[in-house]
């Protein structure tokens, strides 16, 4: 997750805490609008693992584009 916020930071200009702020609040948003059992795979892929990401791309891929637009 540091990756993500430090990237958030880069890119913006905001604050670290700020931008901590901003990627828990995205994290547990899509958290919150998948199917159950994907929110630990999103932990797991945010705390730097692939767990079932890399072995179900495309269905998660296909989910995701539901949620936040294609």
């Amino acid at each position: 997750m540091e990756n993500i916020i430090k990237t958030v930071v880069e890119k913006s200009g905001i604050s670290e805490s700020q931008a901590k702020t901003a990627v828990e609040a995205v994290v547990s948003f899509l958290k919150d609008k998948m199917p159950a059992g994907i929110g630990a795979q999103i932990d797991t892929f945010i705390k730097g693992g692939n767990g079932a990401f890399s072995e179900a791309g495309g269905s998660i891929k296909e989910k995701m584009s539901g949620i936040i637009g294609k």
